[in-house]
C-alpha cells in the first residue's frame, strides 16, 4: 500500500471504531460524506484490500497507445536523433502527421536515452586560464557605458585597454560612445605611448567583428582591417568570463574612477582624458602584479605606418555615368576629365577620417570632387545601434527644446521639405549661438563627426 492509502486506512479504521465521525473523515480526507460510507461497507467486507485503488495495474484513460510511441520512437531514432524534443515535435507533425505534444515527445527521446534534460546534465566546468608570460603579448580591450560623471555631464562610454600578463591598465579614453573612430582614437593613443602589442582581444561587438560573419564568413571590420595593416592580431571571445581581466576593471573602476572623478571636480571628456595618465599609474601602482618574464612584447612603429591613414572609414561606392558618388547621404560630383570618365560604373574607394574629411580615391590617387547637396531629412523608423542611442537621443532632446522655445516666443521659423527646422538657439552654459537641425540629428544618427556631437558637449560619434 502507498503512504496515502495507510494514512486512509487510519482514518476509516477510526471511523469502524466510531472515534471519528463520518463527516470528520471526509474532511480529513478530501472526499464526499459517501464515499467515506463506501470505503467503510469495503473495509468490513474485504478488510484492509478493500482500500486499495480498483485501478492499479490498468492503463490510464490518457496513455499513449504502443504502437503510435514505438513508431514515433523509430522515426526519431531513424531521423531525428541529435534533434531536440521541441523541434523533433514539430517535424513528426509536418513530416509525418504525428501530433505529441513536445513533454511526450522529450519522455520518449530521454527513456531511449535521446536527450538528457538540463537539469541532469553535468555543470560546465570553466577552468582558468594562465595569464601571458610577456608585457603587451595580449592586451584585452572593452567598453564599459557609464554616469561616469554621476549629474555633472551626461552619461560616456569609456574604452579600456587592460594588460594580461600583469592586469595593469594600459590606456583609459573617455568618448561619447563605443563606436569604431573611437576605438581609433584610443588605439592611436596606445600605439604612440606604448607600441604596438601582439594582439587585441575583445568581445564580438560590430566595431570587432561583422554581425554577418556567421552569414557571409567574413568577419573583417574597419577596426580589423586597420590592427591588420598594422600586423596587429584581433581575437573575439566567446563569453565575458574569457576577458574576465578587463570586465573585473570595470567593476573596480565604476567605484574608485567615479569617486576621483568627484573629488577633483572633473565633469567634462577632455578634462577627464588629460587626467587619466595620472590615474592610471596609481591604478597599476596598486593592482599591477609582475609579468612572469621581463621581455616588452611591443613593437615599435614604422615609418612607413601613417596612423592618419590607417585609422579611416573606408567603403567602395560606384561612379554613376554622370560622375557622381554618394556617401553618407552626400552627393558628391567628380570633375570632368578624361580620366574621370573612364571610371563610370566602376567602384572606387571613399576614406572617411576622424575630424570628417572625406576623400574619394581611385588607383591609389585623390580625386577632386564638390559637394552638391545633403539629404537633410531623417527616414521614418531608421536604425540605431543601441551603443549611440543615447547620443542619439540628446541631440534629438536638444533639438526639441529649441523648437519648444521658439515657439513660445512665437518667432518665425522656415520650413526644410514639409518639416520645421529652427533657424538657432541659445545653449544653456555657452556664450555663442548654435544651429540646430535635422542634419544635427542625421548626423548622430549615421554617426558622423560633426556639429550635432559638438552641441551636446561630447567627443565626436562614429558607426
Amino acid at each position: 500500500m502507498s503512504m496515502r492509502e495507510l494514512d486512509r486506512l487510519k482514518v476509516i479504521e477510526a471511523v469502524v471504531g466510531q472515534r471519528l465521525m463520518p463527516w470528520r473523515a471526509a474532511e480529513r480526507l478530501g472526499i464526499s460524506r459517501r464515499q467515506v460510507e463506501r470505503l467503510v461497507l469495503r473495509y468490513c467486507s474485504e478488510g484492509a484490500a478493500g482500500l486499495i485503488s480498483r485501478r492499479r495495474g490498468r492503463a490510464g484513460n490518457h496513455q499513449l497507445p504502443a504502437d503510435l510511441a514505438r513508431r514515433a520512437l523509430t522515426i526519431i531514432r531513424e531521423r531525428y536523433a541529435d534533434f531536440g524534443p521541441t523541434l523533433a515535435c514539430e517535424k513528426l507533425r509536418e513530416c509525418h502527421g504525428l501530433t505529441l505534444s513536445k513533454e511526450t515527445v522529450q519522455h520518449l527521446m530521454t527513456d531511449a536515452g535521446l536527450w538528457v534534460p538540463r537539469r541532469q546534465r553535468p555543470p560546465k566546468v570553466y577552468q582558468p586560464r594562465a595569464r601571458r608570460a610577456c608585457y603587451g603579448e595580449l592586451v584585452q580591450i572593452d567598453g564599459s557605458e557609464h554616469a561616469w560623471f554621476e549629474q555633472r555631464a551626461p552619461q560616456c562610454a569609456l574604452p579600456v585597454y587592460v594588460d594580461d600578463a600583469t592586469s595593469g591598465l594600459m590606456m583609459l579614453h573617455f568618448t561619447a560612445t563605443e563606436s569604431t573612430f573611437s576605438y581609433f582614437e584610443a588605439t592611436r593613443a596606445y600605439l604612440q605611448r606604448h607600441g604596438k602589442p601582439v594582439a587585441f582581444y575583445s568581445d564580438k561587438a560590430s566595431v570587432f567583428r561583422s554581425p554577418a560573419a556567421g552569414r557571409t564568413g567574413r568577419s573583417l571590420t574597419h577596426f580589423g582591417r586597420a590592427m591588420y595593416e598594422l600586423n596587429i592580431d584581433t581575437f573575439c571571445a566567446n563569453s565575458s568570463s574569457a576577458k574576465g581581466r578587463v570586465e573585473r576593471a570595470h567593476l573596480t573602476l565604476q567605484d574608485r574612477l567615479v569617486k576621483e572623478l568627484r573629488l577633483r571636480g572633473i565633469s567634462t571628456v577632455a578634462h577627464a582624458n588629460a587626467w587619466a595618465p595620472s590615474f592610471i599609474a596609481a591604478y597599476n601602482a596598486r593592482f599591477a602584479k609582475p609579468p612572469r618574464s621581463p621581455f616588452d612584447a611591443h613593437r615599435p612603429l614604422r615609418d612607413d605606418e601613417d596612423l592618419d591613414l590607417l585609422f579611416t572609414w573606408r567603403e567602395t561606392r560606384r561612379v554613376t555615368k554622370s560622375l557622381t558618388v554618394q556617401y553618407d547621404r552626400v552627393l558628391y560630383l567628380l570633375e570632368d576629365t578624361l580620366a574621370n570618365r573612364r571610371l563610370v560604373h566602376r567602384y572606387i574607394d571613399v576614406w572617411e577620417y576622424p575630424d570628417g574629411h572625406i576623400e574619394i580615391r581611385a588607383d591609389g590617387e585623390v580625386l577632386r570632387y564638390r559637394q552638391y547637396d545633403r539629404l537633410a531629412e531623417i527616414d521614418q523608423g531608421v536604425v540605431v545601434e543601441h551603443k549611440r542611442l543615447s547620443h542619439v537621443l540628446q541631440v534629438a532632446q536638444a533639438i526639441q527644446a529649441q523648437r519648444d522655445n521658439r515657439r513660445a516666443a512665437g518667432s518665425p521659423s522656415r520650413t526644410n521639405r514639409g518639416i520645421e527646422v529652427r533657424k538657432s538657439e541659445r545653449l544653456p552654459g555657452t556664450k555663442k549661438q548654435r544651429e540646430f537641425t535635422l542634419e544635427d540629428l542625421n548626423e548622430a544618427v549615421m554617426g558622423t563627426h560633426g556639429k550635432a556631437a559638438a552641441a551636446v558637449g561630447k567627443a565626436p560619434a562614429k558607426r
